[in-house]
């Protein structure tokens, strides 16, 4: 059984959802990575999803965009980011952990070599943003044939044929974009995302996760009333970020997203009452 496998039936069997926590590989430095990875596990988060810096993030609103940069700027490529993973599973084999990010720094090393690095370092699913899940097949045989999983996002406009296709070929869990626009941005419609959700799994047995619009607590709690994940990523860079700018530097500047991730494991679990 895959990691994230075994973490969702983990969750179900407990009646909680779960939270999956975003950030870019090497902000605020590559040298605190690792060390950010343990803290967000210990604050409560269940997934981690590790962006992989890129120069033209197109799914990815500034806050997120502006990680990237620095990333970039610390010389953090696909290959230093595996190396980071492989650091991190040095002393926790159980969390599982998601790459996303962009074709094309996977092509530049090669799909089939990608895939077998990624599985040897402990990475357990990618998420590439600007491959639709249909059109290269490549890519998809690669992952599945070094057993790890594929993500697919999902947008309010995919239509339920779409879903469904989605659905079929994607495994891990869903990921549901509860907003219409890039990471970060506009206000979340709880009850048109909560339609969209149950109807997700009226012909999927995969865990959906909703993100891209979550930045508070109470709107975690509202979304894991039906959700199996909530993502969070844009709020927690904001706070590594304003640590940077108020020149806090080292372990401390991971307080303040370390605490937030707190409060959204704090905030979900209030829903374990509600029915889940």
């Amino acid at each position: 059984m895959s990691r994230l496998a075994a973490r969702f039936d983990a969750l179900r069997a407990a009646q909680r959802s779960g939270l999956v926590i975003f950030v870019t590989a090497g902000d605020p430095h590559p040298e605190l990575t690792v060390e950010l990875l343990h803290a967000l596990v210990a604050a409560g988060a269940d997934v981690l999803e590790l962006g992989v810096p890129f120069s033209d993030p197109m799914a990815d609103g500034p806050v997120i965009q502006r990680a990237s940069e620095r990333a970039l700027a610390h010389g953090v490529d696909l290959r230093r980011v595996l190396d980071l993973v492989r650091a991190f599973r040095q002393t926790d084999t159980t969390t599982p952990v998601v790459l996303m990010g962009y074709l094309n720094p996977i092509e530049q090393m090669g799909v089939e070599r990608f895939a077998r690095t990624a599985a040897e370092v402990g990475v357990d699913g990618v998420l590439t943003v600007d491959l639709p899940f249909d059109e290269e097949p490549e890519h998809a045989a690669a992952l599945r044939s070094a057993g790890l999983d594929s993500i697919f996002l999902l947008a309010p406009t995919s239509g339920p044929g779409r879903a469904q296709a989605v659905a079929a070929q994607a495994s891990g869990f869903l990921y549901y974009v509860s907003v219409r626009g890039v990471t970060g941005a506009g206000q979340v419609d709880m009850a048109d995302v909560r339609s969209q959700v149950e109807a997700l799994k009226a012909y999927t047995d995969l865990p959906v996760g909703v993100g891209f619009g979550v930045r508070t607590p109470q709107a975690a709690a509202q979304i894991a009333a039906f959700a199996d994940a909530v993502v969070v990523g844009s709020a927690v860079i904001e706070k590594l970020e304003a640590a940077a700018a108020a020149g806090i530097n080292g372990p401390a500047a991971l307080k303040g997203a370390v605490e937030l991730v707190r409060t959204l494991r704090a905030g979900i679990d209030t829903a374990v009452g509600e029915g889940r």
